[in-house]
């Protein structure tokens, strides 16, 4: 048996709850935000995004404080910054490194991933393998799959 495909998930939930999401991205450039617009009915529930790829659109947008951005403080305070901004309920935030180098200190592969459902926040890392385009990839998986599962535990 497959497991059900988040957005699936989310949009399911989101109806049934009648919650609210929105995102923040950061080296996925817009990615969750696509999928989050390809689920069923997505016109009800998902509000939108931001694209925050430079630092100062994390500090002047939404709300993160100044300093190091590859962090999970930067990931978690980015999902709450969008979710205040757009009216949310829930939201899904990531920041990271795409590759092929480091930056500050953090490996190719580092992704932080924070949802923030009903003012309770998450937040995870990850070192994805892979180019750019892989590690993009394996974030918007992760940011998708983390959004489902925190919006539906009990």
């Amino acid at each position: 048996m497959t497991p059900a495909d988040p957005v699936d998930v989310i949009a399911q939930h989101a109806a049934a709850a009648s919650v609210t999401v929105a995102c923040a991205e950061s080296l996925t450039s817009g990615a969750i935000a696509s999928a989050l617009g390809r689920g069923e009915d997505a016109s009800s529930w998902f509000l939108g995004g931001v694209v925050a790829y430079a630092s100062g659109v994390k500090f002047g947008v939404l709300g993160v404080e100044e300093g190091p951005v590859v962090r999970a403080s930067c990931a978690e305070q980015m999902s709450q910054g969008v979710s205040k901004l757009l009216g949310a309920d829930a939201a899904v935030a990531v920041t990271g490194v795409g590759g092929p180098g480091e930056e500050e200190g953090e490996p190719a592969g580092t992704v932080f991933v924070a949802s923030w459902v009903d003012g309770q926040p998450l937040v995870t890392r990850h070192l994805f393998e892979g180019d750019p385009a892989d590690v993009v990839e394996q974030t918007v998986r992760a940011a998708l799959s983390q959004l489902a599962a925190h919006l539906t535990r009990d």
